[in-house]
This record gives structure tokens, C-alpha cells and sequence, in this order.
């Protein structure tokens, strides 16, 4: 689960290195609806949400209920689900745009971490 700083900080060191500050919060559909509609004009919740504030300091924005319906689409168990969008959240922040160079950074942290 991603309760504990020691897990989220393991992947953002991996990933974004040590110095960079990174703020992790989980919030209702209707906060990360609200951001979507605001940042992406997309008016609908969806699970996670980054945004880079610097080269150095980034947000991540998860709706727990959004993750657990789309873990089920990826047949993935909730918790593990958790983490994959961890890794695909920090790999935004690391300047990735969905893609297959994303797709291929993100499997390698996964295999690293065993997601």
C-alpha cells in the first residue's frame, strides 16, 4: 500500500532521484474531478493526477475509488494497481508523455519493484 513514506519514497528516488520534493495526497472523486476539469478540461474523476511544479518539486493527486475500478479493468489486485499508477505518476513528473518510451520506462521500474 502506499501508506508509508519508506514505499513512496523508494520509488521517487528510483525514479526522480533523491533531491527532488514530492507531495502525495489522496482525494474524493469530486477534487480530483474538479482538477481534471481545471488542468485537462476533462470533466470527469479520474484515478491519478501529476503535476510538475519545478524540475525538482512535483504533486501527485490519487482517487483511491477511481484506482479500484481501474484496477479491475487492468486485472490487477488494488493494491498493486497502487503502485503501477505510482510509477506511471512519476514517470510524468520525470517530463514522459504517454507514449512507447513511457511505456518502456515505466515496465522498467515495474520489473524493478516487482509491480
Amino acid at each position: 500500500m502506499l501508506r508509508g513514506n519508506k514505499k513512496i519514497g523508494s520509488f521517487k528516488n528510483a525514479i526522480l532521484g533523491k533531491d527532488y520534493d514530492l507531495s502525495v495526497a489522496f482525494i474524493s472523486p469530486a477534487k480530483i474531478k474538479l482538477l481534471n476539469l481545471t488542468y485537462r478540461n476533462i470533466n470527469k474523476p479520474t484515478d491519478i493526477l501529476s503535476f510538475p511544479l519545478s524540475k525538482k518539486e512535483g504533486e501527485i493527486y490519487i482517487c483511491k475509488s477511481e484506482a479500484r475500478k481501474e484496477a479491475k479493468k487492468f486485472d490487477r489486485k488494488y493494491e498493486n494497481f497502487l503502485l503501477f499508477l505510482l510509477i506511471h505518476g512519476l514517470v510524468h513528473l520525470k517530463g514522459y508523455d504517454h507514449g512507447s518510451t513511457m511505456e518502456n520506462i515505466e515496465a522498467k521500474f515495474r520489473k524493478q519493484f516487482g509491480i
